[in-house]
């Protein structure tokens, strides 16, 4: 399979996707194509190892658990996103609930497992201090829902508790009152980063490398003081209906990377994994996690 073949990239039809939409709409097809998986990283994890993508652009903390639980089918060759992801706490318009005190020991929708939704469930666990008397991680129970929609009714008819999701994609159904917001919790990693199957065949290193050098561009001129200033804000209106003010409140918090988007920061792979194990997500093996371990090196540039 020769170098020029066309990569399949899964991504979420989110509004954090615009630069890779308006890249994929210039390209036309001819160096890659974009699948859709509005399930996720779960999604796209489990379609990378079925082969169905090549590339994808999902959470960094799932991504991360994923290899360091044992997952060799695909490896990280870049980063996309370098600000905090700010996921929304949900729970039902009529539950019980009304504080995250509330939802100690209560079942958390999850989209699929290994998902972010799941890995930040465990995170927030451990940031308000709900352990055990050896000051681990309390078992959190997960109910697996797919979709999205799923998620928002299992909140309702009291299957579950509460799930996370990302705060924008959220906000119309919080605003309408089919759900709600009873607080948020900010990741303390960059948001969003690239990974690749680690079979040079389906994941040619020079074509990934275009890829990313082509996806860089879309980044900067999406990122540009005169994008943010108009452009952006219509693109995402149109595409993903969102309200103008709400476009413009997200546009004020996102960062995009300076650096060429083939950079991963090993400080970044590093710190995430360390709190990913105080949540109980991931186990440390004998002689500690390495960068090198998550990295794909013939792609990726490591900083």
């Amino acid at each position: 399979m020769s170098d020029s073949r066309v990569l399949r990239v899964g991504y979420v039809p989110e509004h954090f996707s615009s630069p890779l939409l308006q890249l994929a709409a210039k390209d036309g097809g001819k160096t890659f194509e974009i699948v859709s998986c509005p399930s996720g990283t779960g999604q796209m994890i489990q379609r990378l190892k079925d082969g169905e993508i090549d590339v994808s652009i999902a959470l960094t903390e799932s991504l991360i658990a994923g290899i360091a639980k044992g997952a060799s089918h695909y490896s990280l060759v870049g980063s996309y996103v370098s600000s905090p992801l700010n996921w929304a706490i949900i729970t039902g318009a009529s539950s019980p609930y009304n504080s995250v005190a509330d939802l100690r020991g209560q079942p958390v929708g999850i989209s699929r497992t290994g998902s972010g939704s799941q890995v930040m469930a465990s995170v927030l666990a451990l940031q308000n201090g709900w352990t055990d008397g050896e000051g681990k991680v309390e078992e959190v129970k997960f109910v697996v829902n797919d979709t999205f929609k799923n998620l928002r009714d299992s909140v309702n008819d009291g299957s579950t508790a509460f799930f996370m999701w990302e705060w924008f994609t959220t906000l119309d159904y919080h605003k309408s009152k089919e759900v709600r917001f009873i607080g948020s919790l900010p990741t303390p990693w960059p948001s969003w980063s690239i990974a690749a199957s680690t079979s040079s065949e389906r994941a040619p290193p020079e074509a990934v490398r275009a890829f990313l050098a082509a996806l860089t561009e879309s980044v900067r001129a999406f990122d540009s003081a005169e994008a943010r200033a108009g452009p952006d804000v219509e693109y995402i209106k149109r595409e993903f209906g969102y309200e103008e003010q709400d476009v413009r409140n997200w546009l004020g918090q996102v960062k995009y990377p300076d650096a060429p988007l083939e950079e991963v920061s090993g400080k970044v792979v590093l710190d995430t994994l360390e709190v990913l194990e105080k949540a109980g997500v991931v186990s440390s093996p004998t002689g500690g996690f390495q960068t090198s371990a998550f990295v794909n090196s013939d792609i990726a540039k490591v900083v």
